[in-house]
């Protein structure tokens, strides 16, 4: 009977089927059999990239959201992977669908769409190891998009602008109040520095006249009688330079009347020529 050969590349495991039935697994290399009743069939061990399509998930606040995520696994048990399901690959597929749907469907929208580093963790503990079962294990899941309805952005977007509108009006309030906080302030010290301004020349202005008055009063006291003789002679002089017909002297002044001849002669009321007495 002639023999076949096969070769299982690297990174594979092949499975011996006699008769369509499991034998036996063998490494990588080269490998013979009979064929017509047997076969080998190779599995790769590699890391595989799956991309699960945008699904409908309702959140706990009954919003909906399309969800896309991307996994990357490795067979672990090729016997489990290749007899013991018809599709391991799907199965993990959905099952790893399920434990999203539950895990966001415990979360408000806000929540999950905030959280996807979150359910990215809860979800790779949700799997665990999926050999035992599918021959798989599932090495990294990432969220690629969580997405809300078309409604839901349009109210989402609506709200938004809602509240920078809002943001905007309460800031401009704001500025208008503080504008006005700080004229009435500026006012405010305008007035008081010009009261106090009035106030200091008031006061200064009171205590020259306090000064002038104080310096006449302490000339006065200090002057003699020859002094006010001397401005009685001056005033005779005014009057004597005057048309004044009739002067009111206090009587104890009618001791001088006599001198009023020699004062106007002294000041010539008369003419401009001098008299010698």
């Amino acid at each position: 009977m002639p023999f076949g050969l096969r070769i299982v590349p690297q990174n594979n495991r092949g499975l011996v089927e006699t008769l369509g039935k499991y034998k036996r697994s063998v490494d990588p290399g080269f490998h013979f059999y009979f064929p017509f009743f047997q076969k080998i069939r190779n599995v790769s061990l590699a890391m595989e990239p799956l991309a699960l399509p945008n699904y409908s998930i309702i959140t706990k606040d009954n919003a909906d959201v399309s969800a896309s995520l991307t996994l990357n696994f490795h067979i672990t048990d090729p016997v489990k992977y290749q007899y013991e399901n018809t599709d391991s690959v799907e199965s993990m597929a959905q099952l790893v669908r399920g434990h999203l749907r539950d895990i966001i469907g415990r979360m408000d929208l806000n929540e999950a769409l905030g959280s996807t580093a979150k359910i990215n963790q809860e979800l790779t503990l949700a799997i665990g190891d999926l050999t035992n079962t599918y021959g798989i294990n599932v090495d990294r899941i990432n969220i690629d998009e969580l997405t809300p309805s078309r409604a839901i952005q349009e109210a989402m977007d609506k709200q938004l602008t809602a509240d920078r509108e809002r943001v905007a009006t309460i800031a401009k309030a704001e500025g208008e109040a503080k504008s006005i906080e700080l004229t009435t302030k500026a006012k405010n010290y305008a007035l008081m520095a010009t009261a106090k301004a009035e106030a200091d020349a008031t006061k200064t202005r009171a205590n020259a006249e306090r000064y002038r008055i104080d310096t006449v009063q302490a000339g006065l006291a200090e002057a003699t009688d020859k002094y006010f003789q001397n401005q009685s002679i001056n005033a005779f002089s005014d009057l004597a330079k005057s048309n004044t017909n009739m002067v009111v002297v206090p009587s104890d002044s009618s001791d001088e009347f006599g001198k009023i001849p020699v004062i106007g002669k002294l000041l010539g009321t008369k003419d401009d020529q001098p008299h010698n007495l």
